[in-house]
């Protein structure tokens, strides 16, 4: 049976951004493509689970963030153009947290 590809596309609004050199650098050889004319906004194609590829992408850009230096950071991210919750990075956890709706 052949491994469904998921298309990935991750928006990244990070604030405070030290080194957009670094980021970009570690981000391409981890397989996430800018896309052209988008400041932030990434592709790329994922052979893994859904839960897999989530896992990956929160991790590879954590790293990302973390070589480069920031200040603060959200994300967004689509699998086969499906939206997931967003996340902010928690510098206390040191990690990529799912932002919770606030119960109204």
């Amino acid at each position: 049976m052949a491994v469904e590809e998921i298309e990935v596309l991750v928006l990244l609004d990070v604030g405070g951004l030290q080194d957009e050199e670094k980021l970009q650098k570690f981000l391409k050889r981890k397989s996430f493509k800018e896309v052209e004319g988008e400041k932030h906004v990434y592709t790329s194609s994922s052979t893994t689970t859904l839960v897999t590829t989530k896992a990956f992408i929160l991790e590879i850009f954590k790293e990302a963030l973390q070589k480069a230096g920031f200040e603060n950071a959200n994300l967004v991210f689509l699998l086969n153009e499906t939206p997931y919750p967003p996340y902010y990075y928690d510098k206390e956890t040191g990690f990529f947290e799912e932002v919770k709706e606030e119960a109204k």
